[in-house]
């Protein structure tokens, strides 16, 4: 497992235009896009206390978040990640699940998981009993993903943000979900040892810093 970097900076409509012509001249189109994107739904983890969501609001150093997520409505395909953060470092561990599984999962049945012999799953169960978390919210959008080999570099553009407010009826594609706020675009760079000058460079906006800004906080705003 490997720590990676990661920053994050909220942008206008304009920066994404720049910033889409900048990355498809020197970087790649992540091959599971579909006409260069894709949606992706995920389903985050909290509890009574709002733990995670504090956390991030107060900056602890050292946190973590568990969700589940799958992609362009596609539901063969959906895994449980784990992403945890220290000292400003990025780590995401990640498990498959099967449709029933993540259904059982919001549906309230969770015995199932402590002899599933999948640790990640296991360790999620651990803490939905020690900590007490459970389903919170749903959050959509879109991501706009481009890859660079030199650095393992992984650059994203997110937009369209959108809130599942307390539905947590992750499976079903007609559960609605409404704009989350004034929600910005979100540009995303990610990499491992070093960020290749040419990337760095693609990525440069005036007025424009990082940020610590979280799609399930800002999806929260309504409760």
């Amino acid at each position: 497992m490997k720590y990676r970097h990661e920053w994050k900076h909220e942008i206008s409509y304009g920066d994404m235009l720049v910033l889409r012509q900048r990355l498809s001249a020197v970087a790649k189109r992540d091959a599971h896009a579909v006409d260069g994107k894709y949606l992706i739904r995920s389903l985050y983890f909290d509890n009574a206390s709002d733990k995670v969501l504090m956390e991030k609001v107060d900056g602890v150093n050292i946190r973590e978040k568990f969700r589940i997520r799958y992609y362009n409505n596609d539901t063969s395909f959906i895994r449980l990640e784990k992403k945890s953060k220290v000292n400003g470092l990025c780590l995401k561990e990640c498990a498959t699940l099967t449709a029933e599984q993540a259904q059982a999962i919001v549906a309230g049945d969770y015995e199932w998981m402590i002899e599933s012999g999948v640790s990640l799953i296991q360790e999620l169960y651990s803490k939905m009993m020690s900590q007490g978390l459970r389903p919170k919210t749903i959050v959509d959008y879109t991501r706009e993903p481009f890859v660079f080999a030199p650095g393992n570099v992984r650059v994203t553009l997110d937009h369209n943000i959108r809130t599942g407010i307390n539905c947590t009826d992750f499976l079903n594609p007609n559960c609605v979900t409404v704009s989350a706020g004034d929600a910005p675009i979100i540009l995303e760079v990610k990499w491992d040892e070093f960020l290749p000058d040419i990337i760095r460079d693609a990525v440069q906006l005036p007025n424009c810093r990082v940020c610590a800004f979280s799609k399930y906080a800002v999806c929260r705003i309504y409760g």
